[in-house]
């Protein structure tokens, strides 16, 4: 049976919200925004191109069946590892505090000491836990944002930081490999006749080239920036949100290796660099615990006891 779909109601201002869920245990996380919806499907349509012009411009023409089997294999694998990243980054809630729960049932639910201060977010009407910031695109305050990508269309926070990194790893490897095979395959023609090294022909064999090299060497200069950015954050166990508003400090950071095993679920294994593998670290969804029902506290900085 397919679980229900629904659209969470913005608590402040009662219009729908663009982002979809899924009430189901392994809920399905979408933002519904037009500029990162496109920017997910150019990703997507360019690392099918690059896959287009691997195998019908340079590999299935090569004399060398063995090194079109292995060099086709490893690229495709790399891609659909990258492509998968993607998805799970983009449909994973990145830790999305549940909206609306900033009332007085809820906060007593939380049994808090007396003297006491928690913080309610004005714009979504929730008890915003440390480390977490409102998000003006998902609409909605994210545990440990470190930016929203307009590239996987969702923040990345607590829950989706691991896919996002494997996500800049897989890109980066994609366009490495593809540039060692450009400059390859560029030997080769020069060597050998134009016509007889592509099935296309020399114009557009060579421009289908540059634009892949073009490609090719512009995400690897961003993924791999972006991958050092993110291993690094983990590390620190400082968001870039934290890093621009100078909050770091603020919290005790875990030991960098400590810091590794939560963001990527677990000790060393495989499923590190798996887009597969659950985080199981982190079971609960925070979008979808039950939030007892009230009105709405209008103060945004709440101290224990309540009046």
């Amino acid at each position: 049976m397919k679980s229900p779909v629904h659209r969470c109601r913005d608590v402040e201002h009662g219009r729908a919200q663009d982002v979809i869920t899924s009430s189901a245990a392994s809920a399905m996380w979408f933002i519904r925004d037009a500029c990162g919806i496109v920017c997910a499907l150019i990703t997507w349509l360019l690392v099918l191109y690059a896959d287009f012009v691997v195998l019908f411009v340079m590999l299935l023409p090569s004399k060398n069946l063995t090194y079109s089997i292995v060099n086709g294999t490893l690229f495709n694998i790399l891609a659909f590892l990258a492509l998968a990243s993607h998805l799970r980054a983009m449909c994973t809630d990145p830790g999305a505090v549940p909206k609306g729960n900033a009332t007085k049932e809820y906060i007593e639910s939380l049994q808090l000491k007396p003297g006491q201060v928690v913080y309610k977010c004005p714009k979504c009407c929730s008890i915003k836990p440390d480390r977490a910031h409102h998000c003006s695109v998902c609409k909605r305050c994210i545990r440990k944002m470190d930016h929203h990508c307009p590239w996987v269309n969702n923040c990345v926070g607590e829950n989706n930081q691991k896919y996002f990194v494997l996500f800049t790893m897989y890109i980066a490897l994609v366009s490495l490999h593809s540039l060692v095979m450009v400059v390859f395959h560029f030997l080769y023609c020069f060597e050998d006749d134009w016509t007889k090294c592509s099935s296309f022909s020399p114009p557009a064999t060579v421009i289908l080239l540059i634009l892949l090299c073009f490609e090719g060497l512009l995400f690897l200069i961003f993924t791999s920036v972006m991958f050092g950015t993110q291993v690094h954050s983990i590390c620190t166990d400082e968001t870039g949100i934290e890093r621009l508003k100078g909050e770091t400090g603020r919290w005790g950071n875990l030991p960098y290796w400590e810091a590794m095993q939560a963001a990527f679920g677990g000790p060393p294994s495989l499923a590190w660099c798996s887009p597969f593998a659950q985080l199981s670290c982190k079971k609960s969804l925070s979008g979808h615990v039950p939030v007892p029902q009230g009105t709405i506290i209008e103060e945004d900085v709440i101290e224990i006891p309540l009046n």
